[in-house]
């Protein structure tokens, strides 16, 4: 496997509807785009009927379709025209919690995690305070590990696992390829509610269901993937890799941008990583500033060297939408924050700049500021850094398949092998060569 997958958070992708949330026809609109770039999967934020209290990730209907974005048959049209470009849909898949406007939430409270007490020093991490909440009408306390109106589930219960395989089989028969799953370490919980963040999350029993997951998703061919994120440290992260077909590397996101941080991370997934299992690499997303800001602090060269990684090294690699463009987070003015966390995540939610002007997106939902990396002007022209993503995707097909190898390079400079391809990056501010190649600061060059 060494796809390039595509984050599509669809209320900032594009607008086809004109009232400044981006929806399922302004995807469907620009997949001729995503095409041209090369990219084989796109996964979408959740596109859920939701109250949007953490933007999608309350769900309210596992089966539907939020309104904002359009309707089921918008969300078919998606699949089937991308489908006919030679890219694969994937969801994301929030199992962990719901929104309290579920159904369930009122009809089967056994399908959630209760206590008479609060149990434990277990925290929320929206709120920093007790992940226990009290209702009134059960008289009971129930778990919530983000926000109050995010109730957890109790995946003890063989009901909820049941809920749970009738969804998957729902969105796999409709042509759905794959799901992000969210918070995919933190969904059993100790049965005895012991304190400890350990007795909360990442917890081996979980990998039961994904173990189940897979057998449902092997009755279908092409058999969709599984893709989990997986906030663990590394040495925990193989044991998810051994029933998930994907494992997100947060270490690796959160490092960093230097030689010496890096490299090793790298390594240590080479050598570790369980066979036939492919490595996944990316930087951003919805959750996390923009490389072009966090790693790269605005350079474009920098932002080329990190793309230049993600697009080279084995495996899979993920751009979050507007990487391709080293787009900056976005200018947020406190009055027009909408996300509950702390700090915000609106900089890196904010629209996807089409055109200089901007004129794509009317009184967008958060606020469209710096529109000079865009995709009309980059793509004419050739020197822009979406033309290099987009050289980098097709010359990766050269040797996709190959093994990595670190190859002895000076100090700052990372030098790797992929097959018959060398791989360098100088990822220094400071002219450098290998083997007699002069390297411009943060220039990078297969050979």
């Amino acid at each position: 496997m060494a796809e390039v997958i595509y984050q599509v958070y669809v209320r900032s992708f594009a607008d086809a509807n004109g009232d400044g949330i981006g929806d399922l026809p302004g995807l469907r609109s620009k997949l001729d785009y995503l095409k041209w770039l090369g990219v084989d999967v796109i996964w979408l934020s959740p596109t859920y009927p939701s109250p949007n209290v953490d933007w999608g990730y309350d769900v309210s209907d596992y089966l539907g379709v939020h309104p904002d974005f359009g309707t089921p048959a918008d969300l078919d049209g998606v699949i089937a025209d991308a489908r006919e470009r030679g890219i694969d849909v994937w969801l994301d898949l929030v199992p962990n919690h719901t929104s309290d406007q579920h159904v369930w939430f009122d009809e089967r409270p056994e399908y959630y995690v209760w206590s008479d007490e609060i149990p434990n020093d277990w925290k929320s991490i929206f709120t920093g305070k007790t992940a226990w909440k009290y209702s009134e009408r059960r008289q009971s306390y129930y778990l919530h590990q983000f926000a109050p109106e995010q109730p957890d589930l109790d995946w003890s219960s063989p009901e909820v696992r049941l809920e749970f395989e009738r969804i998957l089989r729902y969105w796999f028969d409709r042509g759905v390829r794959g799901f992000r799953i969210d918070v995919a370490h933190a969904l059993v919980k100790d049965s005895e509610l012991r304190d400890g963040e350990e007795h909360m999350r990442d917890r081996p029993e979980v990998l039961e269901i994904f173990a189940r997951w897979q057998e449902i998703a092997a009755e279908y061919d092409p058999k969709p993937k599984l893709m989990g994120e997986t906030y663990v440290p590394l040495p925990n992260l193989w044991r998810y890799a051994q029933q998930l077909d994907l494992v997100q590397n947060f270490v690796f996101v959160r490092s960093e941008f230097d030689t010496d941080v890096l490299r090793p991370i790298v390594e240590s997934v080479e050598a570790r990583l369980p066979t036939g299992r492919s490595p996944l690499w990316f930087a951003s997303n919805h959750d996390h500033s923009r490389l072009a800001t966090r790693w790269a602090g605005g350079d474009e060269r920098k932002a080329r060297a990190a793309l230049f990684l993600l697009l080279t090294l084995r495996g899979t690699g993920m751009l979050f939408q507007g990487d391709e463009l080293a787009l900056l987070d976005g200018a947020v003015p406190e009055g027009r924050i909408t996300d509950l966390a702390e700090p915000p995540r609106d900089p890196e939610r904010t629209p996807m700049p089409w055109t200089a002007s901007g004129a794509e997106w009317r009184e967008p939902w958060l606020p469209l500021v710096d529109t000079s990396r865009n995709v009309e002007a980059q793509q004419a022209d050739p020197e822009s850094t979406l033309n290099y993503v987009r050289s980098l995707i097709e010359r990766r097909r050269e040797f996709a398949d190959a093994s990595y190898e670190t190859l002895p390079s000076p100090p700052g400079v990372w030098a790797y092998a992929r097959g018959d391809a060398v791989c360098v990056v100088n990822l220094t501010d400071r002219l450098a060569s290998y083997e007699g190649h002069p390297l411009g600061p943060w220039e990078a060059v297969v050979l």
